[in-house]
């Protein structure tokens, strides 16, 4: 199983978190891959645990230096990206990789491992309730949810460009459907 890649993709607020920890109690070879990112720690966020934090100017000095398999920046000076160093760690252990990614990560990250990898796009039912579960998780001002709510909409247009795509109407209902695609791909 070593060698191959999970990758879960989704506008903020679809619960692509969730359902990746879902999958993640349930297969204990997957593991999960932190990302890098030049954003401050949200809520509760720990380095290292949610993500690897670093200053932007230290994420570009990595980037030059070739070390990322993929990155982007999402917003100015907002860089989010995987480390060559976080998949060869996980890799090394012969596990899965599991990815929580935006979605032009996401599909930057299926070219890249291309039949390796099973990508999901996971799609709340409607922007609206994308907007009311971002602002029942408190982490952002009002400002940053009404900027994620706009990314949200034209990021669903990257829906196509994924192996497979998850509606989350209903969370029994979508871990279900997130178990058969993973254990479909893992054999």
């Amino acid at each position: 199983m070593s060698g191959k890649v999970l990758i879960f993709s989704a506008p903020s607020g679809s619960g692509k978190s969730t359902i990746v920890n879902h999958i993640l109690g349930l297969h204990p070879e997957v593991e999960f891959s932190v990302s890098a990112t030049s954003r401050a720690p949200r809520g509760e966020e720990q380095d290292g645990v949610e993500y690897l934090f670093y200053s932007a100017e230290t994420f570009r000095t990595l980037v030059k230096d070739d070390k990322f398999v993929e990155f982007e920046e999402v917003y100015p000076d907002r860089f989010y990206g995987t480390l060559k160093s976080e998949v060869n760690r996980i890799w090394a252990k012969g596990h899965v990789i599991i990815f929580d990614v935006d979605v032009k990560g996401g599909v930057s990250l299926k070219k890249y491992f291309g039949d390796n990898a099973l990508s999901v796009f996971i799609q709340a039912p409607s922007v609206e309730e994308l907007r009311r579960r971002l602002v029942a998780r408190k982490t952002d001002s009002p400002e940053a949810i009404e900027e994620r709510v706009a990314k949200a909409a034209q990021e669903m247009t990257y829906a196509p460009y994924f192996d497979k795509v998850l509606v989350n109407d209903d969370l029994a209902t979508a871990f279900r459907e997130a178990e058969e695609m993973v254990n479909s791909f893992l054999g």
